[in-house]
């Protein structure tokens, strides 16, 4: 099984692998050059990897996009033949349901199975002032995608945007959906 997690630079994807990957991660970060986008000092420039082992030999790869615009040409690259994405969002940035759009519109196949799960992180406020303007979006979409407040840093927080990712494709499986 394969999982990418998607997000524009900072949200936490590289954090979030480490969270919960049962091997050292692999990271292609790089000294940031876009400090207008955002200021933290390094970004992924390729792809972060991850995974966790479910026992007999089994385990998921995780795999991190780069979230700078201009590395995009590599997200389809590394969605292909992924069952699903985990999108994180960061609260904090400035439009983040815009950001939420421009994801679900850049990765649309894996939208079109239902097989995103979105984090909402960077966020004190309780889900109930929080989710509202994403659940919008996704309403005026006819999108029905499971979203949670998630802190990338929490193993646990993590650990439940894959396993519903996971839930999510077995129950499409079983329905027959692609």
């Amino acid at each position: 099984m394969k999982i990418v997690f998607i997000g524009a630079m900072g949200v936490g994807k590289t954090t979030a692998i480490a969270a919960v990957s049962d091997i050292p991660p692999v990271s292609t970060e790089a000294t940031n050059n876009d400090l207008e986008q955002n200021a933290k000092a390094t970004t992924t420039v390729a792809m972060d990897y991850g995974e966790i082992h479910l026992g007999d030999d089994e385990a998921v790869a995780l795999y991190g996009i780069p979230g700078q615009e201009r590395f995009s040409f590599m997200w389809p690259i590394l969605a292909e033949g992924a069952m699903g994405a985990i999108l994180l969002l960061d609260h904090s940035q400035s439009d983040p349901v815009a950001q939420l759009a421009a994801y679900l519109d850049a990765f649309s196949t894996l939208v079109a199975k239902g097989a995103v799960v979105i984090g909402v992180g960077h966020t004190s406020l309780p889900a109930s002032q929080v989710l509202p303007g994403y659940a919008q979006l996704l309403r005026e979409r006819e999108l029905s995608l499971p979203m949670f407040i998630s802190d990338v840093r929490k193993r646990q927080d993590v650990l439940l945007l894959v396993e519903t990712l996971i839930a999510n494709a077995e129950v499409n499986q079983l329905l027959g959906n692609p």
